[in-house]
């Protein structure tokens, strides 16, 4: 025995001496953790055995069950393990493990002490001493055995890259982002350090083995950690075939869908520029200096991660510690690493948008975190478009629903752009929104291979219940990945639209035919997706079917006059259905004699603009028309852009709430129409209201309407006197109430005139007043014609005023 040992130190000899000239990886377990002779430099090592390879091998008395030469450590035989699972999980079954990922579990499962072997020095079954090890002999646990910076695995591999399965044609099919093992080699050539594929074991299975080799020593990155190909990225991933000389390991399996991943936000060395801390950088053994493009995949997974998360990802639960221990899994914690306020980011530089703030510091906020779901984290995506069952987002079980940051980006898509088929990443990666723009609503490169929603309607009708069978809607669902420089058409098979990805949660498509209710709705403590606005705030008391509220039918644009459309039960000749222009134009110019000075930039362009859901919706802010960027600030600012959270209800940019009695710039309504709706108009300014001919340009309707709004009597949101309290979309022309016919959306049958003064019917009828007689040319409305209805009604200017108060 004495022989193996001295040519385990001339092998240390010759090793040391080619050193210098050797800088590739190569064979040398000699210079490695993997060294745990007395001869050795780590931690944890023999106290007096100079032999180095006894702690896995022996030339007599091997353990000939196992399909590994020589193999001499002991087995724990009992070991019970839970296995990597997840509904994204392409194989068929995950056995527990076998071949020579067991033979790796026996010291890193940490049941079997380092030193327990069957042969040494002529002894069976001794226990050579160690120091550096848990007491018992075992491995050490190094930050926490439950944390994701330790390599005692234990025997819970839920959180431990997937082993012990088979990878085949099959597999790589159904996966479809996996590189098919049958069309590439698999056998790795150590004397260059380069492996066209990552290699399975002899039955065609992925093992530790296929990653690691526990003898590889690398003179140029002593941190490789056994890899068989870089663990860090050399240039920006190219797409397609693997290059093993420049890529990360990952993608010698994963093929992340051509210049998808190349050109995101996180893979593109262009983008991802930031450089981590050096404490960040030194808890994950990374080199110093390194960029947010070269960890690549690293920066959100670890194939040893903390215990407790999901997919691998990197510090994903809610453990409060740091680093992160055990916990339930909660993937927004993955993108706090760099999401967050600069002081605590793991990476050096600013830019990042910080959108752990507004979650965490906003009053509203989409329920995000487990403390604010009924369920642990049900957010669970089924393949690589993320694609997720309705039933996930409450469509037939309210309990499920939830906000997750990958239910509207996908990470290994997003990128930095203002336009989702950009064909390189730019400097910014939300939509242009500025005075000079043409306002649409395509979407951006942040929700760019998003997965969404467009409904297919089979009715015009605007009803209470948006599942009755006469006002079907139906849905296209919309995923993939859009090529540079594709095509925006809404007809796309995939996500070309903001509101496509907002409508998977907000319309009947994600809960069914049953709103979410407002407040704490799905259970003690709870908050809805609405951001934990209370319950009847303004009327709402619950979520409203935007699907049905946003339509814009093709008929129904431009003006209409009465013959242009037909009239449905309950309207009156010469309306139609309003909309903001979310889905699509409005068309509402032509005979109009508004005036584009009543809107900020960039909402002049009446009629053929399009707008975004986050237009509205989004961090609360003082700006107004082009400056209602995140507080105030230019798309590229790395502020945040977003439903993320507001200090708003309803996460809204503005107030839409009792201050809005003041009917300040802060006022929602305020950010696109200018003040001029508040005040005295002033002749030449016209809008639907106004008639220079009525009363020789004095006192018309619309000045008495701006009085009565200014004037304080005690009733809130004076907007809603005339004008629909949820203005996403409405059954009448210009978001207009009318109390004359009422129909199921206000709880009566179509054509119901309700009595009194003031209607209330959350929650589209709010302090609702207006009553209309006759549907009047835009331009030529006189004060006859709003009122009540018969010969006798009354009607005009001293109605509305008594009406208002």
């Amino acid at each position: 025995m004495k022989v193996i040992a001295w040519c385990a130190l001339l092998g240390l000899l010759v090793s040391l001496s080619l050193i210098a000239a050797e800088a590739a990886p190569s064979s040398n377990i000699i210079m490695t953790k993997h060294n745990l002779s007395s001869l050795g430099s780590n931690t944890v090592k023999a106290n007096t055995e100079s032999q180095i390879c006894v702690f896995c091998h022996t030339p007599h008395g091997s353990d000939n069950t196992q399909a590994v030469p020589l193999w001499n450590r002991q087995l724990n035989t009992g070991a019970t393990y839970q296995v990597y699972t997840s509904s994204s999980l392409q194989s068929e079954t995950v056995l527990a493990p076998g071949g020579a990922s067991k033979l790796c579990l026996s010291c890193h499962d940490g049941t079997v002490a380092i030193g327990a072997v069957n042969v040494a020095n002529g002894q069976l079954n001794p226990s050579i001493a160690m120091s550096g090890t848990q007491p018992d002999g075992t491995m050490p646990v190094g930050s926490g055995a439950q944390t994701g910076f330790t390599r005692r695995i234990g025997t819970n591999l839920t959180n431990d890259h997937p082993i012990s399965f088979t990878f085949d044609t099959t597999l790589a099919n159904a996966d479809g982002e996996l590189r098919d093992p049958a069309s590439v080699s698999h056998i790795g050539t150590r004397g260059n350090g380069v492996y066209p594929q990552l290699p399975l074991d002899h039955e065609g299975k992925m093992q530790c083995t296929s990653c690691h080799d526990p003898h590889l020593y690398d003179p140029d990155d002593a941190k490789r950690k056994f890899l068989r190909a870089n663990r860090l990225q050399k240039v920006t991933p190219a797409g397609g075939a693997f290059d093993a000389n420049n890529d990360i390991i990952c993608l010698g399996c994963h093929d992340k869908e051509g210049d998808a991943w190349s050109k995101s936000v996180h893979a593109s060395s262009t983008t991802a520029n930031y450089t981590y801390t050096d404490a960040a950088a030194n808890q994950r053994e990374f080199p110093l200096g390194t960029k947010v493009w070269q960890a690549g995949c690293l920066n959100c997974h670890d194939t040893h991660t903390v215990e407790g998360s999901r997919r691998l990802l990197r510090e994903g639960t809610d453990s409060t510690a740091s680093p992160k221990s055990g916990g339930n899994p909660a993937i927004e914690e993955t993108c706090y690493q760099c999401h967050r306020e600069l002081s605590n980011s793991v990476v050096q530089e600013a830019g990042i948008p910080d959108i752990r703030s507004d979650f965490t510091t906003k009053k509203y906020k989409m329920p995000i975190t487990n403390s604010h779901q009924a369920e642990i984290e049900p957010h669970d995506i089924k393949d690589a478009d993320f694609t997720e069952d309705p039933s996930r987002t409450g469509n037939g079980d309210l309990q499920k629903r939830h906000a997750e940051c990958t239910d509207c980006h996908n990470p290994h898509r997003v990128m930095k752009a203002p336009l989702l088929n950009a064909t390189a990443p730019g400097s910014q990666g939300t939509h242009t929104h500025s005075g000079s723009s043409t306002h649409t609503n395509i979407a951006s490169g942040a929700l760019k291979g998003s997965i969404g929603v467009e409904p297919v309607y089979s009715s015009k009708l605007f009803l209470s219940d948006p599942i009755a069978a006469n006002n079907a809607i139906s849905f296209i669902v919309k995923k993939g990945v859009p090529p540079a420089g594709g095509g925006t058409e809404v007809t796309q098979p995939y996500v070309t639209r903001e509101y496509q990805v907002c409508m998977r949660c907000h319309s009947n498509y994600g809960f069914g035919t049953t709103p979410p209710s407002l407040g704490a709705s799905t259970g003690a403590g709870k908050e809805s997706a609405i951001g934990g606005t209370p319950v009847n705030t303004n009327g709402v008391t619950q979520l409203t079917n935007q699907a049905m509220e946003f339509q814009a039918p093709t008929d129904h644009r431009g003006y209409v006059d009465g013959t242009t459309i037909p009239t449905p039960t309950g309207w009156t000749a010469g309306n139609s259905r309003s909309w903001h222009p979310v889905m699509d134009k409005t068309g509402r110019t032509a005979g109009n004699i508004r005036s584009a000075a009543r809107w900020y930039q960039p909402w002049k362009n009446i009629g053929n603009q399009t707008m975004y859901c986050t237009d509205c919706h989004g961090s609360d802010n003082t700006g107004t028309g082009s400056n209602t960027n995140p507080n105030g600030s230019a798309p590229s600012s790395g502020k945040p852009w977003g439903p993320h959270g507001s200090n708003n209800y309803f996460i809204l940019r503005g107030v839409w709430s009792n201050p809005e009695n003041s009917f300040g710039t802060d006022a929602i309504c305020f950010k696109c129409h200018t003040t001029g709706y508040r005040t005295e108009p002033g002749a030449g300014s016209a809008t639907g209201f106004w008639n220079p001919k009525d009363d020789k340009g004095k006192d018309d309707l619309h000045e008495h309407h701006s009085k009565v709004i200014s004037t304080s009597n005690g009733n809130n949101l004076r907007c809603t006197y005339c004008h629909v309290a949820v203005p996403h979309g409405w059954k009448n022309r210009a978001f207009l109430v009318n109390l004359n016919d009422v129909g199921p959306e206000g709880g009566k049958t179509d054509g119901t005139s309700v009595s009194g003064s003031v209607f209330n019917y959350g929650p589209y009828y709010r302090n609702a007043t207006l009553r209309i007689r006759t549907w009047d040319p835009s331009g030529s409305w006189r004060e006859n014609s709003c009122g009540e209805l018969g010969t006798n009604g009354s009607r005009g200017r001293s109605w509305m005023q008594s009406a208002c108060k």
